[in-house]
């Protein structure tokens, strides 16, 4: 099953680090993600640029709206997402809790299993091709 893991970091903590501790930091994690690689269970990893950066879209008045920066008031700000590859929600703790980033308090990590469409995209394939066939 796949595991969808949002790594998150309180602003200003790779910044208040000196570049060797931010170094160590690193290597370390990179060194974690290239065995969670190597045993099948990283399937995809993707840093995400800082927060202000971010552009939020969003239905107000009837149409897409937009305001700079995360929608989300938090003292943590997303930083990154990792797709697991893992047995069960158990397997997925297990694997996340050997994060060598906690140890440098970089943040929490929200696990999600990811959904399977599947069977809903199936359907509304059929539905639509029902549609241009009528």
């Amino acid at each position: 099953m796949k595991y969808i893991c949002l790594g998150y970091i309180k602003p200003g903590t790779f910044e208040g680090m000196s570049d060797d501790e931010r170094n160590a930091v690193l290597d370390e994690c990179f060194k974690h993600n290239d065995q969670l690689r190597a045993d099948g269970h990283l399937l995809a990893e993707l840093p995400l640029q800082p927060p202000e950066t971010a552009l939020t879209l969003y239905w107000k008045n009837g149409k897409v709206a937009t305001t700079d920066g995360p929608y989300a008031e938090t003292k943590e700000q997303l930083g990154g997402i990792h797709i697991l590859e893992a047995r069960d929600l158990n397997h997925a703790i297990q694997l996340v809790s050997q994060l060598p980033g906690f140890q440098y308090g970089l943040g929490p990590v929200e696990i999600r299993p990811a959904a399977d469409l599947n069977e809903l995209i199936k359907a509304s394939e059929q539905r639509r091709k029902q549609k241009t066939a009528q």
